[in-house]
């Protein structure tokens, strides 16, 4: 995986680092990890609220950097769901449990922290495992796929025709 990295062109790199800021400023702003006027906690956040967010908005740019002009095709052409996942995941993780309006909306605030606040390490990870099976996946059929010839992917009506019309 590393070779494949390895030979990422800047630009590449460049959507890579850009993503991973825009994931820290898209989660970190609503579940008040950056202070703003918009958005509070009621709960400070976790000694681990910081490094999980960091440690996902990386692999979450790397993971959006493979859908950059990718030198080969991608092993599939199914879209990845992996990535999306593991973001509402983390958004969750890093939230403050009894600040988000769809936990207490289903639990309440007792809920919230009796229940809640104890799986977010948990979401934290399966987000984390997500994103490294979403970024593998992604690397791999990079590595294992070959560039096609283009000849063979012309359409059949830009093909060169023979002078035989019945060839």
């Amino acid at each position: 995986m590393m070779r494949v990295l390895a030979a990422w062109p800047a630009r590449r790199w460049l959507a890579a680092a850009g993503a991973t800021v825009a994931f820290v400023a898209l989660v970190g702003v609503p579940t008040a990890l950056i202070e703003t006027p918009f958005f509070g906690r009621e709960i400070p956040p976790t000694w681990w609220s910081w490094p999980s967010l960091l440690v996902t908005s990386v692999l979450a740019g790397l993971l959006v950097a493979t859908y950059v002009a990718a030198p080969v095709p991608p092993e599939s052409d199914r879209p990845g769901r992996g990535g999306v996942l593991a973001s509402v995941l983390t958004f969750f993780a890093v939230g403050c449990p009894v600040c988000n309006k769809l936990v207490l909306v289903a639990l309440g605030s007792a809920g919230a922290l009796t229940w809640f606040e104890p799986v977010q390490p948990l979401l934290q990870l399966a987000a984390v495992a997500l994103l490294v099976w979403a970024l593998r996946q992604r690397l791999r059929g990079e590595l294992a796929c070959t560039v096609p010839d283009t000849a063979q992917l012309r359409p059949a009506h830009l093909a060169p025709r023979s002078e035989d019309p019945h060839a």
